[in-house]
């Protein structure tokens, strides 16, 4: 595919501005806001169990559900992006969507009757009440205000920070590329953060303080993103990219029956004087019905739900050829999700202490998130440029190899927290412990394992998919690119939820217990191993198929240079 970009028409005082020093404030920000995210991710499923009274699956699956719904949601935001607001104003407005949202949280945890009386803390027989209609609706009105800011920030955010650099300079290739490994370490960092920090405090402060506290972070976060806009270089929306691929869909089924001309130069473009657009697209000879949008119809010129430019088209077939690539990571985060339920609870069972101190069995992802910190600079500053020599790639490897790497750990990650399960068990056996509440003799470090191998498994797969849609996607549908890419956590949380039900149902209840000791979780980790396996197979075909795009950039009147 060829793009052709007119250099000259960029606007000269972008160039004075962005860089490494305009980055800075999104590191801030993606740092707190992840902080706030991860810290519930990995204990909200304690809240809901211990003091909303809800039971572990039920618990699990307002967890996925919640989780799964976050990531969806930046599609709203991306949407947004390209469409009516700059990067910067979409994080800022979803950003105080974000401080409301754990504000109201705070507000329930802290008053008892906006909230059922804590099962664990019944004394007697006459045993607990489940939350009221009124209350659930009060948690899930919060946490789904959560769920949209944090959508619209993870959509926006990273693609603000990569517009800071400009794909086309060579000086400026490798930055960008660095670009989408720190912002990982600064995810990373947050995490770190939230997992410990924040977790600490719901566990020995209380939840009202917890969440009063990521209310706070995130003023923060907006506040200092905002401190750095004089330098930002900012988008400018060119409308709703998802009525441009919808106008080509309904323009190729309206012209399905005109011939297409044999020549390419004979089908609808707008040329550089014409065109409001930076880029103009050359046609490509995949999904040749949809070219059809773009068949010239003197009746219908201006009228775009007839007639088409090919750059149109093109962008079009950029969408389509991402969906079987993001279709195939999915399956990793439904595995990701277990680590984020079930081995939560396990962490639940097993020795936490160390010495005096006690671990909160939500921070046991802190494990590998300080392995993370370690490999992630080492891979950006040692790994990347040793590759570079070798294949040229201002990556050091292709993203999609780097995707294929990550679906490969997850599967290992799947299959060795099969075998850490069983050992779990058997330890209960053997101490007579299957029905204690009792922690077992078994240091939670044991679970950190299956941890660790997943964390370097998101380094490779979650940075390749972000690189890898801000880098595919045209100019006019950045942010949205980087929303689909975490489209592939949504639906792998919308996954978790359904494939729990249906284990649960085919195999007699492997998961129906509210007993671990007595569940079958070690069968579903090793099913999850074969089907990551089965996945990666699938990844591969769609990997091999998949066709880069090219960009030609115009430096003259008609000098063209291609740059892939």
């Amino acid at each position: 595919m060829g793009f052709f970009r007119n250099v000259n028409t960029q606007p000269k005082q972008q160039s004075k501005k962005g860089g490494n020093k305009a980055t800075i404030f999104v590191y801030v920000m993606a740092a707190l806001e992840t902080m706030t995210f991860s810290s519930n991710g990995v204990s909200l499923f304690s809240y809901f169990h211990g003091y909303m009274n809800f039971s572990l699956t039920k618990s699990a699956t307002a967890l996925t559900n919640y989780l799964g719904t976050a990531f969806l949601l930046s599609l709203f935001g991306g949407f947004i992006s390209d469409t009516y607001l700059s990067r910067f104003k979409t994080c800022v407005i979803f950003g105080f969507l974000e401080v409301l949202g754990y504000a109201l949280l705070a507000v329930q945890a802290h008053l008892r009757q906006l909230r059922p009386f804590p099962c664990k803390d019944v004394v007697g027989p006459t045993g607990c009440e489940p939350a009221s209609t009124n209350q659930e609706a009060m948690l899930f009105t919060s946490l789904y205000l959560v769920a949209l800011g944090t959508g619209g920030i993870k959509a926006a955010l990273p693609s603000l920070g990569a517009d800071q650099f400009d794909e086309m300079e060579p000086e400026e290739a490798a930055p960008l590329s660095s670009y989408f490994n720190w912002y990982m370490f600064f995810l990373n960092l947050g995490a770190i953060f939230g997992v410990t920090f924040v977790v600490w405090i719901n566990t020995n402060q209380g939840w009202d303080w917890s969440f009063g506290v990521c209310s706070i972070a995130m003023v923060i976060s907006v506040l200092v993103l905002s401190m750095g806009r004089s330098v930002y270089r900012n988008n400018t929306p060119s409308g709703s990219p998802l009525t441009r691929i919808l106008q080509v869909f309904v323009a190729a089924i309206r012209n399905r029956n005109l011939p297409l001309p044999a020549r390419a130069e004979e089908l609808h473009e707008l040329h550089d004087k014409e065109a409001e657009q930076n880029e103009i697209l050359e046609r490509t000879d995949q999904f040749r019905f949809l070219d059809h949008a773009a068949i010239v119809r003197q009746s219908a010129a201006t009228d775009t739900w007839k007639t088409c430019t090919v750059t149109q088209v093109e962008e079009t077939k950029i969408i389509v050829r991402m969906l079987p690539i993001i279709l195939s990571t999915v399956f990793m985060n439904t595995c990701l999700a277990q680590l984020q339920t079930f081995s939560i609870q396990q962490s639940t069972t097993t020795d936490r202490k160390i010495g005096n101190f006690q671990i909160p069995a939500s921070s046991i992802p802190l494990i590998p998130l300080l392995f993370m910190s370690i490999l992630i600079p080492l891979y950006d500053q040692v790994f990347v440029p040793t590759a570079r020599k070798f294949t040229g790639i201002p990556t050091g490897i292709t993203h999609l190899q780097r995707v294929g790497i990550g679906l490969v750990l997850s599967a290992i990650s799947m299959a060795v927290s099969g075998i850490i399960e069983t050992h779990r068990k058997s330890v209960a056996v053997k101490h007579n412990m299957v029905d204690s509440s009792e922690p077992l003799p078994m240091s939670i470090f044991w679970i950190g394992i299956q941890y660790a191998i997943f964390g370097v498994a998101d380094i490779f797969t979650l940075v390749g998919l972000l690189n890898f849609f801000y880098a595919e996607s045209s100019l006019g549908m950045k942010s949205l690119g980087t929303a689909i890419s975490w489209c592939s956590f949504a639906f792998g949380y919308y996954t978790s939820t359904v494939v729990v039900n249906v284990v649960n149902s085919v195999s007699g209840g492997w998961l129906a217990s509210d007993n671990l000791n007595r569940d079958k979780l070690e069968y579903f980790y090793w099913l999850l191993a074969g089907l990551s396996v089965v996945n990666f197979g699938v990844y591969l075909l769609c990997a091999s198929w998949y066709k880069h795009k090219k960009v030609l950039v115009k430096h003259g009147d008609s000098d063209y240079v291609e740059h892939s």
